[in-house]
């Protein structure tokens, strides 16, 4: 069995009404798909996270060092994309695009051998995965604390159990936006915030400070993720559990993390930190370490499948009798990419999802919506 054909294509959907969070606002979404296929047919779907254009090029770069390599052999390919760009590309895009790659090849390696994912992984320890809502975005609106509350109610009506909020306004925005939150959803609701690196340590602690009495799950990406130290420093000053990841690669970048205490969760991203593959290596020395780990996953139905069986595998350091169930990030903005592109649309049912059991990945792009959404300008990242 070979590959014979390794396919990059980006895809986009312009935003109704556009939103932001503390860094940038999103007009549109855009995503790098790949589709794998080995010369007896057999096909699978990789996703990578970050500038589609550039992850675009990433996988063109990569594809004629692995066309004729066997797909079965997942690592050995993976090798040969990691050490063809090791001297540039130990973070960012390129390895975004090997993790698009590597996603594909197991989405192949179950489908060849009639098994889910989750199976090749060494099977399901749970499942069942515990969806929260990643939402409460900002927008251009006359009272923000009022939507973020009504946004909120409205996933714990639709059974969520969970939700994450976005922060890094600054401190007594945050604060007015929090309380508003929480004193509309309750206490029978987790809540998660996320500054996306807006907050310097000193402010950071200040807003931990404010916000200690108000049950926060965790603080996502408080600080720059270059500061190590100061996560560090932030986990020694607050009760509130400290999370990041999300802009890590490698199970080299996590190591940095783990080995200087800097979070109580890591969030590595599937489509960016080195696939399927890396991201396995990375939840066993996350459990060395006695750190729990909850992906980062924001894309279409491909990257939320390969969440779903990573997680369904995942080892947990608190064992104990009633096992708890994994978190899966579930995006809530508006993403037909998410919700047309790729099918079947993953929805919980009494707040949990099950994990698919059709071979590979179990999930497809419906080529209609594909060619509706496909674009051909690759400069446009």
């Amino acid at each position: 069995m070979k590959i014979k054909k390794v396919e990059a294509f980006v895809v986009s959907h312009e935003l109704d009404e556009p939103f932001h969070f503390s860094q940038w606002e999103y007009q549109s979404r855009k995503i790098c798909l790949v589709r794998v296929t080995s010369d007896d047919g057999t096909y699978g779907w990789g996703e990578g996270y970050g500038p589609a254009g550039m992850i675009k090029a990433g996988i063109e770069f990569f594809t004629p060092f692995i066309e004729g390599m066997n797909p079965l052999e997942h690592e050995t390919v993976w090798q040969e994309m990691y050490s063809r760009s090791l001297d540039y590309a130990r973070r960012g895009v390129m390895l975004a695009a090997l993790s698009a790659v590597d996603i594909a090849l197991w989405d192949i390696k179950g489908k060849h051998f009639g098994l889910p994912v989750s199976t090749l992984l060494g099977g399901r320890k749970s499942e069942y995965v515990q969806p929260y809502a990643s939402g409460l975005y900002f927008s251009r609106h006359k009272d923000l604390a009022v939507k973020l509350a009504d946004e909120a109610v409205m996933y714990k009506e639709q059974g969520f159990r969970g939700i994450k909020m976005k922060v890094g306004l600054g401190v007594a925005t945050d604060l007015k936006h929090i309380t508003a939150v929480r004193k509309a959803i309750g206490y029978d609701v987790e809540l998660m915030i996320d500054s996306n690196h807006a907050y310097s340590l000193r402010e950071a602690v200040d807003l931990c400070n404010r916000i200690e009495d108000m049950g926060i799950s965790w603080f996502e990406e408080p600080v720059s993720p270059e500061h190590y130290d100061s996560y560090k420093q932030l986990r020694e000053k607050t009760n509130i559990p400290v999370s990041g990841g999300e802009c890590e690669y490698l199970r080299h970048g996590f190591f940095q993390l783990f080995n200087n205490n800097s979070v109580d969760i890591a969030q590595p991203d599937i489509c960016a930190a080195g696939g399927i593959t890396e991201v396995k290596k990375i939840s066993a020395m996350a459990n060395t370490f006695g750190v729990d780990l909850i992906p980062h996953t924001w894309g279409t139905g491909i990257a939320i499948h390969a969440a779903i069986h990573f997680l369904s595998n995942l080892d947990i350091s608190q064992e104990r009798m009633h096992r708890p169930i994994p978190w899966i990030e579930l995006d809530r903005t508006e993403n037909a990419l998410r919700d047309i592109l790729t099918e079947p649309l993953v929805s919980p049912n009494n707040g949990l999802i099950k994990v698919p059991e059709k071979p590979g990945l179990g999930v497809d792009v419906n080529m209609d919506m594909f060619e509706k959404y496909l674009i051909n300008d690759q400069a446009d990242f």
